[in-house]
């Protein structure tokens, strides 16, 4: 199985699966509305506009495993995101990253790019991973991590 068999849901509940991302580079990342990193949205949303024409997606789950820091439903959560950050990248339904109700994409994801210390589970909102266009997960940078730090390897993997 690859990234692209796995079902996901969007934000407006529409399932379907990761298989139109296939050949783009991905930035998939887990968001919480009453983050301290919230505002990660609006430098997220600024490599979409740049790189999106280039073939980069960058794929929101909201999750509230942390702190209950994603009360919302996902029209809330939505409109939160649009409304105080412009965001216009594709937002899926809440789900776990962790635990045994995790998510297959983050299972996944924690397989493939495992954390500090060779731990799979996500510490926090705002981890994020980068993904090639062979579907291939080759980062995991922490929720500390800028997402304008993330430029040159998004660069680097469009121009392959």
């Amino acid at each position: 199985m690859t990234i692209y068999d796995i079902n996901v849901r969007t934000i407006t509940g529409k399932d379907m699966a990761l298989s139109p991302f296939q050949g783009k580079v991905m930035i998939i990342v887990n968001t919480a509305s009453k983050c301290g990193f919230t505002p990660q949205l609006k430098q997220l949303q600024e490599l979409y506009d740049t790189y999106q024409q280039e073939g980069l997606e960058i794929l929101g789950f909201p999750c509230n495993q942390f702190m209950n820091q994603e009360p919302g439903n996902e029209a809330e959560i939505q409109e939160f995101c649009a409304k105080n950050y412009g965001v216009t990248f594709p937002m899926f339904a809440k789900i776990d990253v962790n635990g045994a109700n995790a998510h297959p994409l983050f299972t996944l994801l924690t397989e493939e790019a495992k954390g500090m210390l060779g731990t799979k589970a996500i510490k926090w909102n705002f981890t994020k991973f980068i993904v090639d266009r062979n579907g291939k997960v080759v980062g995991r940078f922490s929720p500390n991590v800028n997402p304008k730090e993330l430029e040159d390897t998004v660069q680097t993997l469009l121009a392959e």
